[in-house]
């Protein structure tokens, strides 16, 4: 149980580094796609800004989960490692872009009352946000886990 703990406490560590990445670069594109052309020609643009945002911390993510958090399976290539770390983070990116979808467009689009308690800068880029961040950080570390880990 300690072990287990001890690997909770490092994902978390290296999912906070990779989140704050993920997070600025989210928030660093919509500023930049806001004031574009972007902004006209896709209006949903934020969820470009997601996935620029999710690329980035995911390679990042990889490279310090492999050597900080997870025991490699020595059965396995690094090659065949790396695609089941993307496959499983390209199900996350999904997971990730279907929160923000849902929450944004579904729920804080049509819903008065939440318009009325939260600006949608704030349910945009934190709300649903973070909620988005914490679904896909679960399943990530139970994905690679029982896919990746040899412990």
């Amino acid at each position: 149980m300690k072990k287990l703990l001890a690997q909770i406490m490092k994902f978390g560590i290296v999912g906070v580094l990779c989140f704050f990445i993920d997070y600025f670069i989210y928030i660093g594109a919509n500023a930049l796609f806001e004031r574009t052309v972007v902004a006209s020609v896709f209006p949903k643009y934020y969820l470009i800004s997601a996935f620029l945002g999710f690329v980035i911390s995911v390679i990042v993510n990889y490279l310090l989960s492999m050597k900080y958090v997870f025991v490699r399976r020595d059965d396995m290539s690094r090659r065949r490692e790396f695609l089941i770390f993307l496959i499983l983070s390209v199900i996350g990116l999904g997971l990730n872009e279907l929160c923000l979808y849902v929450g944004i467009d579904l729920i804080y689009a049509h819903w008065g009352w939440l318009q009325r308690v939260m600006s949608e800068g704030f349910a945009k880029n934190i709300f649903f946000k973070f909620g988005a961040t914490g679904v896909v950080m679960v399943y990530n570390f139970i994905t690679r886990k029982k896919f990746l880990s040899a412990d």
